[in-house]
């Protein structure tokens, strides 16, 4: 991951080098550094020359460091939206349907850069991330499965190789990974989506791998279509349920009608 710095083995040289890596996606938040003196070596600068460069980067917020701990990169990424603004749609779940349509855009256009621009490490991602989907697919391990949804998409955004879609991308999945816009639980639910999914991923993929970027622009599309249609119908029918549970609650609470009519008989 590391490159020997050649000439000028400065502070500013390593900052550069590290700004570089954390800027392409390289170094993501949490991912730790390795020790000073290792990472010295890897660079082929001196110790007090890298303890300058580190001490650079934690002012202006890109790493932090921890009492015994080592020295990770912070959160560059942040939240794309606000708290505020993050409690508000998770209160109105109608953001929902504007959440995947702005992801159908904008992944649609990452697939097909993916699909121009991806490299053979891209295309070995790609195909690792399928291997896993399909090991946790037949494990049925629907945790590990949206978990993976993620990061292909996230692997797809990498193989783009365009900086600013990646890094909205990557803040955009938050809102997905931690729950905020939708159960993609609730995904799993129907028979035969779990199947239709991992289909509709290795499209993508495939798409891609063969550098067919009119086809992975389309699979991209299809396949947020079907996410919005399998949300849509799963939220039709837990209102049907809630409805049916509240009529049946009813029931069971009030008399019923011929009983309602023999009291009316029994009191004339």
């Amino acid at each position: 991951m590391f490159r020997k710095i050649d000439h000028h083995r400065t502070a500013d040289a390593v900052v550069q080098q590290l700004e570089e890596l954390v800027l392409n996606g390289v170094l993501r938040p949490g991912d730790r550094l390795p020790a000073e003196r290792d990472l010295a070596q890897d660079l082929d600068v001196s110790r007090p020359v890298l303890r300058d460069a580190l001490k650079d980067m934690e002012d202006r917020g890109l790493v932090a460091s921890r009492q015994g701990g080592g020295t990770f990169i912070a959160d560059v990424i942040g939240p794309i939206f606000s708290e505020p603004l993050i409690g508000l749609i998770e209160r109105h779940p109608s953001a929902t349907s504007d959440y995947l349509e702005f992801r159908k855009d904008i992944e649609a256009t990452a697939a097909k850069h993916a699909a121009n621009r991806a490299t053979e490490a891209d295309r070995a991602s790609l195909n690792g991330i399928l291997a896993r989907m399909d090991a946790a697919y037949e494990a049925g391990d629907h945790d590990l499965e949206a978990e993976l949804d993620i990061e292909f998409h996230q692997t797809v955004s990498e193989a783009a190789h365009n900086l600013i879609l990646l890094h909205a991308l990557r803040s955009c999945y938050r809102l997905l990974a931690n729950g905020v816009v939708l159960n993609r639980q609730r995904l799993y639910d129907p028979a035969g989506a779990r199947t239709d999914l991992l289909a509709q991923h290795k499209e993508i993929a495939r798409c891609i791998l063969e550098g067919d970027a009119d086809g992975a622009s389309e699979a991209s599309r299809k396949h947020i279509d079907y996410v919005q249609a399998a949300l849509a119908a799963a939220e039709q029918n837990a209102s049907r349920q809630s409805l049916a549970d509240l009529r049946r609650i009813q029931r069971a609470a009030s008399p019923s009608p011929a009983s309602l009519k023999r009291r009316s008989r029994g009191s004339s």
